[in-house]
């Protein structure tokens, strides 16, 4: 079985790919390598896949590499995904999320593929209240820019399957962490800035709620919607793992001995979503498959991962500053 896979130097997507080499899948990478792409997360498994640097909006070349490879199967975890980037400046996000989507989707029916895998994000459904749920079924309402155009992909994909019956399934993971995280997102720069014994920026009051997914767990849903889910659904993917914000950046404090009093209160995010939650019964009763690692242990693994990879995080620093300044502002 041979799995062609987009963003597959990402964070999540390299996970994806360790795991695919480790179950033995053929495995085909293809990834931009913007800012948040690296190939370091793939040295493990360099020398058993194949990897192709390319932007999904340029169609000749990816036309070239189905016609090569002739994959089995697509899982396309290719996006740019940061909100505070997209309230920046939203263009990259609909270039790489609506219209390179939209040429993977055309290529694809093009292909002989036996599945499109479309990751798509909680974010679509919009946001929650203190009580209630995401189902698969629920209206999407995305109010960021990011979320906006994931919602587009995801509704092109079920288009095109429904119009050209291209057998394409759609994933909804909830907020995945974990190692290798670009530290632009909470968790990451909560450790970077408690490490340095810096200001912690808390959007508002910390208050906003969110479904922590354990990227080890994301991955291994993906694999199990692969052999037993079904063309044209949907699937939550989630933990039930919800915690506010605030309570996130105090329990990393408290592993790396670290006063709260490093926490600062920043103006909030404009349209910040309050709460998400996923409904996962559907995953649970047709796939079989529910998360594994509790917020507590996969807090812990990450905190100590990034405490032995300091080196490759610093690396990354000097791409962070002027970004820090423009949104914490």
């Amino acid at each position: 079985m041979k799995l062609l896979v987009t963003g597959g130097a990402g964070f999540i997507g390299s996970e994806f790919v360790r795991q695919a080499v480790e179950k033995g899948f053929e495995t085909i990478v293809i990834d931009k390598l913007t800012y948040a792409g690296d190939l370091e997360r793939l040295k493990s498994v360099e020398d058993k896949i194949r990897f192709y640097k390319a932007d999904i909006i340029n169609k000749e070349f990816v036309e070239h590499i189905f016609k090569t490879e002739k994959p089995d199967i697509v899982v396309h975890w290719a996006a740019e995904s940061h909100v505070d980037r997209s309230i920046l400046d939203a263009s990259p996000f609909i270039e790489t999320n609506v219209k390179g989507t939209q040429i993977l989707l055309d290529v694809a029916k093009e292909s002989d593929i036996r599945q499109f895998i479309n990751i798509a994000t909680d974010e679509v459904y919009g946001e929650l209240g203190e009580k209630g749920q995401f189902y698969e079924d629920t209206s999407l309402v995305p109010n960021s820019p990011y979320s906006t155009t994931k919602a587009a992909a995801d509704m092109l994909g079920r288009a095109y399957n429904r119009t050209y019956g291209l057998p394409v399934i759609t994933v909804r993971p909830s907020n995945n962490y974990g190692w290798w995280q670009y530290p632009e997102k909470l968790i990451p720069v909560v450790i970077l800035k408690a490490l340095n014994e810096e200001p912690i920026p808390v959007y508002g009051t910390g208050q906003n709620i969110r479904e922590w997914l354990f990227v080890s767990d994301c991955a291994e849903a993906v694999f199990e919607i692969i052999e037993k889910g079904k063309e044209g659904e949907i699937y939550n993917v989630g933990s039930g793992e919800e915690r506010r914000n605030i309570d996130v950046v105090k329990a990393i404090l408290s592993i790396l001995g670290k006063s709260e009093s490093l926490i600062e209160f920043v103006k909030d995010r404009p349209g910040h979503d309050f709460r998400y939650s996923l409904n996962t019964d559907k995953i649970k009763r047709e796939i079989g498959w529910e998360a594994e690692i509790k917020f507590e242990e996969g807090l812990e693994k990450t905190v100590r991962w990034y405490l032995d990879n300091m080196d490759w995080v610093e690396r990354k620093l000097k791409y962070l500053k002027d970004y820090w300044e423009k949104v914490y502002r």
